[in-house]
């Protein structure tokens, strides 16, 4: 492969909207950098991890490897890859999860054969391919650079980009390849067993360049007006976003929706007219996609929260947890307090504030009941005599004695002069 022809499918790579992440061990290092090397990478690459340690593929994969240059080993990292480009994805990108291993040629010689195991998976697809490699024929680098090519024409198959190369393999160097497509009912029995962790209904061929999504999340059982409003209002608080619906296929204390429900909801969505639409047309969710995740990602509370917060005071969280939005000097004020953490002594104070601002609007409307300012356990009586006991919390030191209390010292000193 030479180097204009590599930096051309590089390029395409670029181009197309598949979005990937790559998790790679034991070789194909040199993909990396003609990947990152060429304009554009940030639209390919979402994440890329080199598992080199031991350590670090237990740690990737959740569990010791029976082998870690396997294809199996290959598949499973692929299969985390495209779960995890599925949540770092730009709303409406098709992903891509990739994995790789190898035994290349290293420092001591190997018993056994130099060999690559690359696989990857998309919506609808899982392949994985194995080559062995002629032992001795190469050093550690052109090895290397042998499985990164595999690995760029592996990723350029899986986003549809086409291309005429070949590898510099040798004859004999034939790949065994293996591949496994799915529908639309296969891809959901993966979801409620927990293989993936959502699956994207895209109701339009556009993609977004909005990475923060606005999710709403229901059962919409049926979806109604409701739902499409609550989803606007929360778009507009946050600032803007992509709006997203989200059907929760797994919950907590209900049994897992069955496919045909789920198939029966999704169609909703195509048939809705909606203000999101693009062109104003009563086409269905064409500017939204719909997410099926597992109960324990949803947190309804934190938006009701946040929303009657915002409805309150004129600010809530971002829903990335990092910032606020709205009126910053109130909340600052407001120490930041939510509608549902006021503390319980600033709630009774505003209560009494609120009672005392009460008071004294209608003191000065209403007719004064003398029995009721001589009678110290009413509320007059105490506002007569601020001194009383009953009287709360004092205001400020007496400095001088009222003429009650002076005409009952000086009674009390003859008393006691006597």
């Amino acid at each position: 492969m030479t180097d204009s022809c590599r930096r051309a499918l590089v390029e395409a790579i670029h181009s197309s909207p598949t979005q990937a992440v790559i998790y790679l061990s034991g070789g194909a290092s040199q993909a990396l950098g003609w990947l990152m090397s060429v304009p554009g990478a940030s639209n390919t690459v979402l994440e890329s991890v080199v598992t080199y340690s031991r350590m670090s593929m237990i740690q990737l994969l959740g569990k010791v490897p029976a082998q870690a240059a396997s294809s199996q080993t290959a598949e499973e990292m692929a299969l985390l890859a495209y779960n995890r480009a599925l949540k770092l994805s730009k709303p409406g990108s098709p992903v891509l999860g990739v994995g790789f291993t190898g035994a290349l040629a290293s420092a001591q010689p190997k018993r056994g054969d130099h060999r690559f195991h690359v696989s990857t998976r998309t919506s609808d697809r899982f392949w994985t391919s194995t080559v062995t490699l002629t032992k001795g024929l190469r050093t550690r680098e052109q090895e290397d650079g042998v499985s990164s090519q595999y690995l760029i024409k592996a990723i350029a198959n899986a986003s549809k980009v086409p291309g005429t190369f070949v590898p510099d393999l040798t004859e004999s160097e034939v790949p065994d390849e293996y591949e496994k497509k799915f529908d639309e009912e296969e891809e959901l029995k993966q979801l409620l067993s927990g293989i993936i962790c959502f699956k994207v209904y895209p109701f339009s061929s556009d993609t977004s360049n909005v990475e923060r999504k606005i999710i709403l999340s229901g059962s919409f059982n049926p979806l109604h007006d409701g739902h499409l409003k609550l989803l606007e209002i929360a778009t507009s608080i946050c600032g803007g976003g992509y709006p997203c619906f989200e059907l929760s296929a797994v919950n907590a204390d209900k049994p897992p929706l069955e496919i045909p429900q789920i198939n029966d909801r999704v169609k909703q969505f195509e048939k809705v007219a909606h203000p999101y639409t693009k062109d104003g047309l009563a086409q269905g969710l064409r500017n939204h996609k719909l997410e099926f995740v597992e109960d324990a990602s949803i947190e309804s509370f934190v938006f009701d929260e946040q929303y009657n917060t915002f409805q309150k005071y004129e600010y809530a969280v971002d829903p990335s947890q990092n910032s606020y939005i709205g009126d910053l000097e109130k909340m600052k004020g407001c120490d930041a307090i939510s509608v549902y953490n006021i503390p319980q002594h600033e709630q009774k104070k505003r209560k009494l504030e609120k009672k005392k601002e009460k008071m004294e609007e209608e003191g000065d409307e209403q007719d004064v009941d003398m029995t009721e300012v001589d009678n110290p356990s009413t509320d007059m009586g105490l506002m007569k005599n601020r001194k009383s006991p009953w009287a709360g919390k004092k205001e400020g030191l007496q400095v001088e004695l009222s003429e009650e209390q002076k005409k009952y010292a000086e009674e009390y000193a003859k008393k006691k002069g006597e």
